[in-house]
């Protein structure tokens, strides 16, 4: 599989080296999601901008570009393939498991003004890949493809989005509904400078872009070692490792009371897996829909889309209430932890027969 760091840097390392990578690189991983969640949480305050709308801009843009980076050199190399698989399943991961999982742990704030803003691009976003997907398959058959034009198509939209959602950072009448934490963490006080904040979170995020690369490259290589069945590492470890930097900072959001942070990052990490991921990788080169040789089965159309739209029609239910009540119910995670966790399976029972 195509990553930052490729899995031949793994192969030749005995055990012990790839364990001692695994837990270095799980404590840097921690590390830096906590510097990111208290330099974005910080920088939020110094500028006056709400801790979601910093989550939906500027935390989801660098925890999805390297996923964008890999896919479009995958596309590049002749695997284009990898780019829609890669952003529909981080789009089922961060809402089913780490936006679900949330819910169950905590009562998650719902800020109405990023719910009919941000919350709505990012259900037309995903409807949108779906019904090019489908209809690009009603036409063309095994044959379709998303060309340079869907591309063009969601680059333009993507700098659209960026642009607005400046202009609505700066609308936001900073009355983001509060939700007493029931868990109380002592931190360390973040730095008051702009500069240090924002130095905060850039650190944060390289470390945690690399550090979840050594995680899933030395684990996925112990699995190989330990002779776990191939189906069974595309389908658990790779498959979260792609949103292994959204889950950790999501977590950590939780754990240091921002939990705005992890709301808006899902929502941001989705438009821009659609806008950013597939859009870059488009330009690159056209994107099968179905191409066995291209890491495109039919599965993809069988079960992937569908179970990404279930997940955002649950989405969108959702967030219609809880942009009214200014929180969402802990219930609402089980529903969409149940599904990622039945997607998972029956991927696994497909590919395996």
């Amino acid at each position: 599989m195509n990553r930052l760091i490729p899995d031949s840097a793994f192969e030749a390392m005995p055990q012990f080296m790839l364990l001692l990578i695994a837990a270095g690189a799980i404590y840097y991983l921690m590390k830096g999601a906590d510097w990111l969640v208290d330099g974005a949480a910080g920088l939020a305050g110094r500028v006056g901008m709400p801790k979601v709308i910093v989550g939906a801009t500027i935390v989801s843009l660098g925890t999805t570009s390297p996923e964008a980076a890999v896919s479009v050199m995958a596309a590049w190399e002749g695997n284009a393939g990898l780019a829609l698989g890669n952003a529909v399943g981080s789009i089922i991961a961060d809402t089913g498991l780490i936006f679900g999982l949330g819910c169950c742990l905590v009562v998650l704030p719902a800020d109405r003004f990023v719910l009919t803003r941000q919350g709505w691009v990012k259900v037309g976003s995903c409807v949108l890949l779906a019904g090019l997907c489908y209809l690009a398959f009603a036409m063309d058959g095994d044959e379709a493809t998303l060309g340079r034009w869907v591309g063009i198509l969601l680059v333009v939209l993507l700098f659209a989005y960026l642009a607005v959602s400046v202009r609505w950072g700066r609308q936001h009448p900073h009355g983001e509904p509060f939700v007493e934490s029931d868990v109380t963490i002592e931190g360390h006080t973040a730095p008051e400078a702009t500069w240090a904040l924002l130095s905060l979170l850039v650190l944060g995020l390289v470390l945690v872009v690399f550090s979840s690369q050594f995680v899933i490259g030395s684990v996925t290589q112990l699995a190989v070692i330990w002779d776990v069945p191939d189906v069974v590492i595309a389908s658990t470890l790779v498959a979260f490792g792609t949103s292994l930097p959204e889950f950790v900072v999501g977590m950590t959001s939780i754990a240091k009371g921002h939990r705005e942070l992890l709301v808006g990052n899902v929502i941001g990490a989705d438009i821009l897996n659609v806008l950013f991921v597939v859009g870059a990788s488009a330009l690159a080169r056209p994107l099968p829909i179905v191409d066995m040789t291209a890491n495109v089965p039919r599965i993809f159309l069988y079960l992937h889309l569908p179970t990404m739209l279930i997940m955002i029609g649950l989405f969108l239910w959702y967030i219609l209430g809880a942009a009214k009540r200014g929180h969402f119910h802990r219930w609402q995670g089980y529903p969409l932890l149940v599904l990622y966790v039945a997607f998972v399976a029956i991927q696994y029972v497909i590919e395996k027969s």
